[in-house]
């Protein structure tokens, strides 16, 4: 079953095309993995699903409910969460206020948000630093708490923006395995990542954008032998 649709979405910014004519599906349950080079238009994308950017052609459907045009905190509401390639964090907020903040989308009362703010920080491994501001967290931390915001928005779906960037080789695997554990809540993955090891290794499925444009979707297997795709990110392929 597709819990979202991206039909011959295209978005133009004066006359250029960061985005064009694309269309993909995410199946519930899976980890899609949107990749492509530097400028090939996957935040714009995450942008769009969101409703940062309303497509100037195209369509986003979620749960077969038309989307785009919605502002960003209808579509959290709906049940899409993101994170943000350059993550800002409440900064003079303890890493447990900022996530009590995400928790109030759907909680009725403060106990009922400081309850799904504990679970959520002691799930994404912060519990020890629930008391520390978060503008002294390392990066590494503070990636996990922007996970976590997301996560105590109850979403049924979350956009991960580079979030293994700038990790070491400790902080990615204990990423990676925050990652697996979200899939197995039974929440539906999108993931930019530009780390090829980790995109391959937890994908079901993956996209490729190139200038805009999808050159390429189908398994990670798939993805990884395309020419296409080898081209895009090596440059043209040299005779032996």
């Amino acid at each position: 079953m597709s819990l979202l649709e991206v039909k011959n979405v295209s978005m133009f910014f004066g006359g250029l095309a960061a985005i064009s004519n694309v269309s993909f599906s995410v199946q519930k349950g899976e980890i899609l993995g949107l990749i492509g080079p530097n400028g090939a238009g996957k935040t714009t994308m995450f942008n769009v699903v969101n409703g940062f950017y309303n497509p100037t052609k195209g369509e986003v459907y979620f749960k077969d409910k038309k989307i785009s045009g919605y502002k960003p905190y209808q579509i959290c509401r709906l049940g899409i969460a993101r994170t943000f390639q350059v993550v800002k964090p409440l900064q003079r907020m303890s890493v447990l206020d900022n996530v009590i903040a995400s928790a109030f989308l759907r909680a009725k009362s403060r106990a009922q948000a400081e309850e799904r703010a504990i679970e959520t920080i002691k799930f994404a491994g912060l519990y020890d630093n629930r008391n520390v501001i978060s503008k002294g967290l390392p990066l590494g931390k503070r990636k996990k708490l922007e996970i976590a915001r997301a996560l105590a928005t109850q979403p049924e779906m979350i956009l991960l923006d580079e979030s293994f960037a700038g990790l070491n080789p400790s902080e990615l695997d204990d990423s990676i395995g925050i990652i697996k554990k979200i899939k197995d809540r039974g929440i539906t993955i999108m993931i930019i990542e530009h780390h090829m090891k980790v995109i391959m290794s937890i994908s079901d499925r993956i996209v490729v954008l190139n200038y805009g444009e999808k050159i390429a979707e189908g398994t990670p297997y798939e993805i990884g032998s395309n020419p296409l795709v080898v081209e895009a990110y090596l440059g043209e392929a040299q005779d032996a």
